[in-house]
């Protein structure tokens, strides 16, 4: 049952009002690891919960850290492959995220927002490498308080030729 992974009141009112029964597989086996700060590697079909999988303990991860303050960089980020990616994953966030204060931004979004959203702060980041490495080369935001890191399908971004783009990101973490 989602109770029993010990989630924050709004996440588990969410959950209840999607309909969700109990977790799915990637979920029960990915969400105690995630929740303890452990590296994860997650493989499951399209449409298994593996977003929420990881979504989930990042909210958990964000409401525990010190408050950002204007400046400071996003405490999660998550990386996809491809902007449609980075919109299904920040459709996700928002159902959860908007109950919780927890801002959220996404590689989809026009650029102007977006940049006075990182300079005001926001708690987690979702891009694309290509986009995140534009905004961190004119300064518009920097990873130093990343402590959540998460390649959605990192598989596909490898194959796509993300490597350089990926340990660029990686080593301002």
């Amino acid at each position: 049952m989602f109770e029993e992974a010990n989630f924050p009141d709004f996440c588990l009112e969410v959950i209840s009002r999607l309909g969700f029964v109990e977790p799915t597989p990637i979920q029960a086996q990915g969400w105690p690891m995630a929740l303890k700060g452990r590296d994860l590697v997650g493989i499951a079909e399209t449409g298994s919960g593996k977003t929420l999988s990881y979504l989930l303990p990042a909210l958990v991860h964000v409401m525990v850290q010190p408050r950002l303050v204007q400046g400071e960089g996003p405490v999660v980020l998550v990386l996809a492959p491809t902007r449609e990616l980075a919109v299904q994953i920040q459709e996700e966030a928002s159902k959860f995220g908007s109950r919780s204060n927890i801002r959220s931004i996404y590689d989809g979004a026009p650029k102007g927002p977006q940049i006075h959203d990182l300079q005001r702060g926001v708690e987690i980041v979702i891009a694309t490498p290509g986009r995140l490495i534009d905004m961190l080369e004119a300064n518009h935001t920097n990873l130093q308080r990343v402590t959540y890191l998460v390649l959605d399908e990192a598989d596909r971004m490898l194959d796509m030729g993300f490597q350089p783009q990926i340990r660029k990101i990686i080593s301002q973490v």
